[in-house]
């Protein structure tokens, strides 16, 4: 294990190369609103981040990531283009569940980013080609994907749009993605839900549990998705290749999905302004899961590079997240992509070498 002083080396390092980037150097808060965050992810974030309780401000959560201060702060006052970097730490839970790893991850660790504001269409590419450079001595492996195409996927599906809303709000969940699917699949049983004079109680308000009650109770009276449509699904998540074979797999499910067609279009554009920054694209593995276990505000490509060690987290991570910025924009909006790179793991390979 390296001390904290290697690894601040190492982020100072890669601050280096984001401000010889072009990036402007900020530095947010450590305590954030915790409402803003619940509001972004409902309750789950409460497993993963610590929440507590400032007499003033209310509840609060140390930063779980700087992502959304940056977003805030730019949709405040920013002007537009704008580039960040930042270093710092950041804090998550862990859970290693009933068996502690021999090398369990970090509650608090170090985080270098760099964000980039602006209406550039080759924005992607240039943050990808980045970071490939930054860490092509470390020997990482390169992964990519878009999560653009798997959300015009579900949007295409013919279900209501209650149906289809819940399905896009679990994409990042497979697990109850997957039950959701089935159980659009098959006819819905019919629900007996009795009145009663009982008080509302629970994180939900009455009116929320009422329209919860309304849509469960006409639910059975839709049509099941055809099975043709979980089977399309099924084949498009399962995409795994080198980046320009999982196009041409792309391209072919896109004759039965139509409507992926056009961001299928931009991957392969994007793959072809990483070749000109000197990147194979060959040497990229896209998986169309990918962006699915990812944070759950990218809505475009995303990516990683990861070590060949098995107990790590990805060594970096990024990808776009237009949406968030519209979220938070307080009725403005701006195409936005970003990455970090964890310094303490660089230093840990850089001792090993």
């Amino acid at each position: 294990m390296v001390g904290k002083a290697a690894k601040l080396q190492a982020g100072q390092r890669l601050l280096a190369a984001f401000r010889d980037a072009g990036a402007v150097e900020v530095a947010p808060d450590i305590l954030l609103d915790a409402g803003t965050l619940l509001d972004l992810y409902g309750e789950d974030i409460r497993a993963r981040a610590y929440v507590t309780t400032d007499p003033v401000r209310g509840e609060v959560v140390l930063r779980p990531d700087f992502t959304v201060p940056v977003v805030q702060m730019q949709m405040r006052d920013g002007a537009e283009p704008a580039r960040y970097c930042y270093l710092g730490e950041v804090f998550r839970k862990q859970d290693h569940g009933d068996t502690r790893p021999d090398h369990p991850r970090d509650n608090e660790y170090l985080q270098a980013g760099f964000e980039i504001f602006a209406r550039d269409p080759e924005a992607d590419a240039e943050i990808f080609a980045l970071f490939h450079r930054l860490l092509l001595p470390y020997g990482l492996s390169a992964a990519m994907g878009d999560m653009d195409i798997l959300l015009d996927a579900i949007r295409a599906l013919p279900v209501s749009d209650a149906r289809r809303g819940a399905l896009l709000h679990h994409v990042w969940r497979p697990i109850r993605f997957s039950r959701l699917l089935a159980r659009y699949s098959r006819p819905a049983a019919p629900r007996n839900l009795s009145q009663t004079d009982a008080p509302w109680t629970g994180l939900r308000t009455g009116p929320q549990m009422e329209a919860r009650i309304a849509l469960l109770e006409t639910q059975p009276d839709e049509t099941p998705l055809p099975a043709i449509w979980a089977d399309r699904l099924t084949r498009l998540f399962a995409v795994d290749a080198p980046a320009p074979e999982a196009v041409t797999a792309l391209r072919g499910l896109a004759d039965e999905i139509p409507q992926i067609a056009e961001a299928v279009d931009r991957l392969a554009t994007r793959l072809d302004q990483i070749a000109s920054r000197g990147v194979d694209p060959a040497t990229i593995r896209f998986a169309a899961s990918h962006g699915r276990e990812t944070m759950e505000y990218y809505d475009g490509m995303t990516f990683t590079f990861a070590a060949d060690h098995p107990d790590w987290p990805p060594v970096a991570s990024g990808g776009r997240y237009d949406a968030l910025t519209a979220q938070l924009g307080q009725g403005r909006a701006i195409p936005a992509v970003g990455g970090i790179i964890r310094p303490g793991l660089i230093a840990e390979l850089e001792a090993t070498c």
